[in-house]
């Protein structure tokens, strides 16, 4: 190596280091997506269980909490849980937050589905029938995800198979004209909606922003 080699290398200036970027903070969003399932559902399950209402009293003020809370504010929830890399509370917020708005489709007259079915003459009950396979196969869903979360925690694998239950009966109910499976169907999805309630409780209260928090329970 030449001297004038040897003084380059002497001198050489490193470069500075890259300067480090802390990764934004993302809230939990299972909470949101929890609450606005949890609320919804204990609306609509009350009006299915006949809770100081006539059996035949209509139950549209749901559809404004299906269109917006259970269903748009769910499915956000859904979309933010693929930012954090949860693909579990993804797949479970965006599917039921799809749920809910394709509920309230049906109660509003835009979309023509419930006066398309009254005008059917072709089969007496023919909405109910197509309501019965609707919510069998939103309880094979829901059976899916019931078996996908068995690792997760007691509390929310209780969530998962209370709402199978509640998918089956209300099904049920609508296949069998049978008012008896709708309110025990309203009456498990109160239960749903409690159960709901708590694990959202549960991710509320952190160690950070309580003085205590409630056990959910792990499997894993």
């Amino acid at each position: 190596m030449s001297a004038e080699q040897d003084i380059e290398t002497k001198y050489q200036v490193s470069p500075p280091p890259a300067p480090v970027v802390a990764a934004p903070t993302i809230a939990n969003p299972g909470p949101l997506g929890l609450c606005g399932f949890a609320l919804t559902t204990l609306v609509l399950s009350l009006h299915n269980a006949h809770a100081g209402m006539a059996k035949d009293s209509p139950n549209n003020i749901v559809t404004g909490l299906a269109l917006f809370y259970g269903g748009l504010v769910q499915l956000l929830a859904g979309m933010w849980e693929f930012r954090t890399g949860n693909t579990f509370g993804a797949t479970a917020f965006s599917s039921y937050g799809g749920f809910w708005l394709s509920y309230a489709c049906i109660s509003i007259p835009f979309f023509n589905i419930s006066p398309t079915y009254k005008a059917y003459e072709g089969q007496a009950g023919a909405l109910e029938h197509s309501l019965g396979i609707y919510l069998t196969a939103w309880a094979i869903f829901t059976g899916i995800m019931l078996i996908a979360c068995h690792r997760s925690s007691v509390a929310m694998v209780a969530l998962f198979f209370c709402l199978t239950i509640t998918f089956i009966l209300l099904a049920a109910a609508d296949f069998n004209h049978s008012d008896t499976c709708k309110v025990a169907g309203g009456a498990f999805g109160v239960i749903t909606a409690a159960i709901a309630w708590y694990n959202a409780l549960a991710g509320l209260l952190t160690k950070e922003s309580s003085y205590f928090t409630l056990p959910t329970f792990p499997l894993s």
